[in-house]
């Protein structure tokens, strides 16, 4: 594959750039796409009177998520759109009429800067984060409608939610197309090196499917959310391996899904 071309879009004066896109010179065939990448929140918002260790924690973004997806997009031919603002700003997996968008409390962790905002300040949000992400999404959709077939999410999970600790390595999540989702886990890789569950440790009952089911199922894309525990990507060598891993993987489910089988 050839090299890819990074571009940058969705300036705006205080948020900066909100979406970045990277995109092969050959006509990608995957939409690759990580809602939750960064941990950045605009200066304007004063860290939403966090802490920098919730800033950083996983309740501001998807640990590791990026690097893995950055690694597929070089391996495949593949385009990736992900979002560069915490999804405590705002999370772009989420409708505006969810109150998770922007949320008031994450697991541990209170958000006082998302506290009583106003219906304007809600709004603001909406406009200068969601709907720039939205509208790369659409346009990136439009542009590679000949070629695109499938939209792959790439999200990480901590191993220990709320005190309980998850033995799932790997999640494979599907909205209201659950095609490729059986596809994959009809693919699984004969050498069992990670747990992999079907609708683990999220479902779309959950909140979690507004991207699939709106952009992936909303244009015929076959669609998939995969979830990696975010303490086997902690390196770049890891990020890597798990990266060829689902390659290899996903480039198996596609064969079979062409293969007619459901």
């Amino acid at each position: 594959m050839e090299s890819a071309q990074i571009i940058t879009d969705g300036q705006d004066p205080e948020y900066g750039a909100v979406v970045d896109i990277v995109t092969p010179t050959q006509n990608p065939s995957i939409l690759i796409v990580c809602e939750h990448a960064s941990h950045h929140i605009p200066a304007h918002l004063d860290n939403l009177g966090l802490t920098q260790a919730a800033r950083l924690s996983h309740a501001a973004w998807d640990p590791g998520a990026l690097a893995v997806a950055q690694a597929m997009v070089a391996q495949m031919p593949a385009l990736l759109i992900h979002s560069c603002v915490s999804r405590l700003v705002y999370d772009c997996n989420r409708p505006p009429e969810a109150q998770s968008a922007i949320p008031e409390k994450s697991e541990i962790y209170d958000i006082p800067g998302n506290t009583q905002l106003s219906p304007a300040q809600r709004q603001e949000r909406i406009e200068r984060v969601y709907r720039p992400f939205e509208a790369a999404l659409r346009a990136q959709i439009d542009m590679h409608r000949a070629t695109l077939t499938h939209m792959v999410t790439i999200h990480s999970f901590t191993p220990v939610f709320h005190g309980q600790r998850r033995d799932v390595e790997i999640g494979i999540l599907h909205g209201s197309d659950v095609r490729f989702a059986h596809a994959m886990m009809a693919t699984r890789p004969s050498n069992v090196e990670f747990d992999v569950r079907l609708n683990e440790p999220y479902s779309a009952q959950d909140g979690v499917a507004h991207t699939l089911d709106l952009h992936g199922a909303g244009n015929a894309l076959a669609n998939v959310m995969i979830e990696i525990r975010n303490d086997l990507i902690e390196t770049p060598d890891r990020q890597e391996h798990t990266a060829r891993y689902l390659c290899a993987w996903l480039r198996q489910a596609i064969a079979h899904q062409r293969g007619g089988a459901s």
